[in-house]
């Protein structure tokens, strides 16, 4: 075995024997990690495929299931100097494929996102958008259209119209009528695109009306039903909670009719996993996705980009510090991407090598417990994720 030697960033330089016989490229830079005693190459590649941007922390409604009940971050805009930044580091990311304008605000609330979309676009990479459809005005319709966004997902959480006003403190029937004119724009540009997909946040207060939600997605010419589980942030949500350690399906992902205009297709609802269970699995990390929060702090993921507290799955209040990798007024995104910190923590969670807080023996005394910590394994840790359990869901 040839000796492996660093430079002084850490950096690995690999003689050519190791590279000739391992196949690994010789133009190559790596991390060198270590784990259980053996030594592990991280490879420094800018393979980015997904990007997240949070165009604001501002909304036009109060949900009572929203994180923003739970935090006292700033309600403000990203900045034009923050996404020509964001902008100035796209060709250092070759495998970027997408670009999702969603957060923990409302994207059709910044008052520039139909340029932000035109700046994606003009690279030629997808867009998606996702919305509460209340500022879905005919004119927003047909610019998201002509601009060539490709997804549009809008959140439902009741069929009723007093379900839904329970939850989002506004009117259902604006929505769908949001709705039915952004449809008919897309008829009359003769555009198949963007594709509607309805995301549902379901609860105990809305979990009878699931059947009638694909239906309505037909009515709507949907393709895509995205129910997800509620995280509460409060004890009001606590009792809204349907998941927990017992095995329970209520309901079993699928497909639905769709029709659109004169020919009909076949749209698909994806369930939540409703238990806890030995399977783990980050879709941030395996989709190859950044988060980009509004004042371009870059995290890892949803569950990352905030500081918030929320009750975890058996009722503890948990305080969550955000885990930011790198800002992109100081660094590249391909950099931040690259650093190893990232890379390392990218590695962790791909391997999951996190303790499982739900099943530990010491969890009732656990003090970590209150904290996104382990008692082992990188920090801040994944070990209670519900995103990782499917148990929560984004687009």
């Amino acid at each position: 075995m040839p000796v492996i030697t660093t430079d002084d960033n850490g950096r690995v330089n690999l003689p050519d024997s190791f590279l000739n016989r391992r196949h690994i490229p010789a133009n190559m830079e790596y991390w060198l990690d270590e784990r259980d005693g053996e030594l592990i190459l991280h490879p420094r590649i800018p393979n980015t495929r997904k990007l997240y941007i949070e165009p604001t922390t501002r909304c036009n409604l109060n949900c009572v299931t929203c994180i923003r009940n739970a935090w006292d971050d700033p309600q403000e805009h990203m900045s034009w100097e923050t996404f020509t930044r964001i902008l100035d580091s796209l060709d250092g990311l070759p495998e970027l494929n997408r670009v999702v304008f969603t957060s923990f605000g409302e994207p059709l609330f910044h008052p520039r996102i139909l340029e932000m979309i035109a700046a994606i676009r003009k690279r030629n990479i997808a867009v998606t958008v996702g919305s509460n459809g209340l500022m879905l005005k005919p004119e927003v319709s047909r610019e998201l259209i002509k601009l060539g966004v490709d997804r549009l997902v809008i959140s439902v959480d009741g069929v009723k119209p007093e379900t839904y006003k329970n939850v989002r403190g506004a009117s259902l029937i604006r929505v769908l009528e949001n709705i039915h004119a952004f449809n008919e724009q897309k008829i009359q540009l003769s555009s198949l695109t963007p594709s509607l997909g309805i995301e549902f946040v379901l609860l105990r207060s809305n979990i009878a009306e699931l059947p009638e939600l694909t239906r309505l997605a037909s009515k709507l010419s949907a393709s895509r039903v995205i129910v997800t589980n509620v995280l509460p942030y409060t004890e009001d949500m606590r009792q809204q909670v349907l998941y927990g350690h017992e095995p329970q399906e209520p309901f079993k992902s699928g497909g639905f009719p769709v029709n659109l205009d004169a020919w009909v297709t076949w749209g698909t609802i994806e369930m939540p996993r409703m238990h806890w269970g030995a399977e783990r699995r980050c879709r941030f990390i395996k989709d190859r996705a950044m988060i980009v929060s509004w004042n371009g702090n870059v995290s890892p993921c949803y569950a990352l980009s905030h500081k918030y507290s929320y009750l975890a799955i058996d009722g503890r209040k948990k305080d969550v510090e955000q885990y930011i990798l790198g800002n992109v007024q100081q660094s590249s995104l391909a950099d931040i991407w690259m650093s190893e910190d990232y890379v390392r923590f990218r590695s962790e969670v791909r391997m999951f090598h996190f303790p499982s807080c739900p099943d530990c023996d010491l969890r009732s005394h656990c003090e970590m417990r209150g904290h996104n910590e382990g008692c082992w394994g990188w920090n801040p840790s994944c070990a209670d994720c519900l995103w990782a359990q499917d148990i929560i869901r984004c687009p």
